[in-house]
């Protein structure tokens, strides 16, 4: 078995209406030092094989067809 996490984020240029929000909230509980704020997703993932170039190919098949998409989101896989 292997486990996967997989963190999807908005590509650069795309606009995100909730990483503003977040930034403006932490602005206002006294973050002054914030530059900027994205919002993303986690998805941790527990695949049934002990072949890690199977399990990263199957994991950004995942990505490509329901985790992200990817119009407007990039992915990074990590295998632990």
């Amino acid at each position: 078995m292997i486990n996967a996490r997989v963190i999807v984020t908005l590509k650069n240029g795309v606009l995100d209406p909730q990483g503003k929000a977040i930034e403006g909230a932490l602005h206002g509980l006294g973050f002054a030092g914030l530059s900027s704020a994205r919002q993303g997703k986690v998805f941790d993932l527990v695949l049934d094989t002990d072949d890690r170039e199977k399990a990263e190919a199957d994991a950004a098949a995942m990505c490509e067809k329901l985790l992200a998409n990817m119009v407007i989101e990039n992915y990074v896989i990590e295998l632990q």
